[in-house]
């Protein structure tokens, strides 16, 4: 199949022209003077490559280019422009396009560049293709630790088969991205995986948000709303913290466990759903049930294949790994070319017993990253315990926790060009909050 190229001009002479240059390559050209027309065949038609002329009444190019990307994200736009307009058309490749060619321009080797850019869209969408097909039979974990081969194993096995799995393990090991593994390596991996965090919600909310509930059902409730347990249909249910739940709600969880059904708050007719439950807790269910703090049918429903997640500090030989994927997760975010901590650094880091687990070695990385312009990063300040750095090694003047958190929040908005919505977004504030603490710092200067 020939590939489909549309060519826009408000001169008629270049598309048919161009069209001729194609007439030996598999390149259909479809010439447009006029940008409007071109955008609605975009959005009604295949397109596999756009050419646009920079200057047009009507729409620019630039135009044409924002426009063309809101339909097709990954779309190639190749940018013709006079020579007086250079520095406008790279404006444009920071805006996506992929390449630009000046006027008076040599068709063969428009033909050329237009073939070089298709291929290289092929190869993408190739390495795309792959890349899920290898993420549907391998697990996302990193680790190469004998636990975590383990772990990787039982998770394959699972996944393969539809039975409920209670998952515990501490804080911040990674409970969740073992539950979405199970569901992305299961056959109903394109069925929903909805997960549900039982610690931030009160009974009557969680009923409502898992059930669903009648219109009237209770102030508020202006319309029928289904729960996230029919939105799961067919999929997976994630009842994470699953322990902080009352008796009362452990109660209504076990009937839906066992028969399949739900009853919407206020409503009295049953509704089938059809899913997976996996829940996680940080706590150890089986000795909760012991002491009548859980439900032993309840715990016995759901404990079909226990998973135990293990600490990082039992498997601290994956620590390289974690930290190489973090810098090269944040080093992507922030921009930055981090190579790696010092020897001293990674020394430090293994000895440490790291009771925040993996979210708080993320998150270590991650300020190290945001505050330290080198390429290879020393600890900025102790760690709180099981570590113990060179006496010389810890400043006497060591900054305060308020004023490293404002180095911290400071650094990242300057990353963004004082834009604090972004800035608010990555840090996980909203962005009233930033406000508040930007205007404490006395030194800070608005420039927006």
């Amino acid at each position: 199949m020939k590939h489909r190229v549309f060519f826009v001009d408000d001169d008629p002479k270049a598309g048919h022209l161009f069209a001729r240059f194609c007439e030996g390559a598999a390149i259909e050209v479809a010439p447009f003077q006029q940008p409007d027309k071109a955008l609605a065949a975009l959005s009604e038609g295949r397109c596999d490559l756009l050419i646009t002329d920079l200057k047009m009444p009507g729409m620019s190019g630039m135009e044409l280019l924002s426009e063309a990307r809101k339909i097709h994200a990954d779309l190639p736009v190749i940018l013709i422009t006079g020579f007086s307009t250079v520095d406008t058309a790279i404006e444009a490749l920071r805006l996506g396009a992929s390449d630009f060619i000046k006027k008076p321009y040599d068709p063969e080797e428009l033909v050329r560049q237009v073939e070089l850019l298709l291929d290289n869209r092929r190869l993408r969408e190739e390495n795309r293709q792959l890349r899920s097909a290898l993420g549907k039979t391998e697990s996302s974990l990193i680790g190469a630790a004998p636990a975590m081969q383990e772990l990787k194993s039982l998770i394959r096995r699972l996944a393969a088969v539809r039975c409920n799995v209670i998952i515990q393990g501490e804080s911040g090991v990674g409970k969740e991205l073992v539950a979405r593994d199970l569901h992305r390596l299961s056959p109903f991996h394109d069925k929903p995986f909805v997960v549900i965090d039982c610690g931030a919600l009160t009974d009557s909310l969680l009923e409502s948000e898992l059930f669903g509930h009648e219109k009237g059902a209770f102030t508020g409730a202006d319309s029928k709303r289904a729960g996230r347990l029919q939105a799961a249909s067919g999929g997976t249910v994630f009842l994470d913290e699953i322990a902080n739940i009352s008796d009362a709600m452990q109660i209504k969880l076990l009937r839906v466990v066992q028969e399949q059904q739900v009853i919407p708050v206020g409503g009295v007719e049953p509704v089938a759903i059809d899913a997976r439950f996996i829940v996680a807790s940080n706590r150890d269910l089986e000795e909760l049930v012991a002491k009548g703090e859980f439900r032993h049918d309840l715990f016995h429903r759901l404990n079909v294949v226990p998973i135990n997640v293990p600490p990082l500090r039992e498997r601290i030989e994956d620590l390289p790994l974690l930290v190489d994927h973090f810098i090269r997760q944040f080093n992507a975010r922030y921009e930055r070319n981090v190579k790696g901590f010092t020897d001293e650094a990674m020394s430090r880091l293994r000895r440490y017993h790291w009771p925040g687990n993996i979210r708080e070695l993320k998150n270590l990385v991650e300020r190290h990253i945001a505050l330290s312009d080198a390429e290879t990063l020393d600890l900025l300040t102790p760690l709180k315990s099981g570590d113990s750095p060179p006496t010389d090694a810890i400043d006497a003047d060591l900054p305060d926790l308020a004023t490293l958190e404002k180095r911290y929040i400071l650094k990242i908005l300057e990353r963004n060009q004082n834009n604090r919505k972004k800035t608010a977004a990555q840090l996980g504030i909203n962005a009233t909050t930033l406000w508040r603490k930007l205007q404490g710092y006395g030194d800070y200067q608005d420039k927006q």
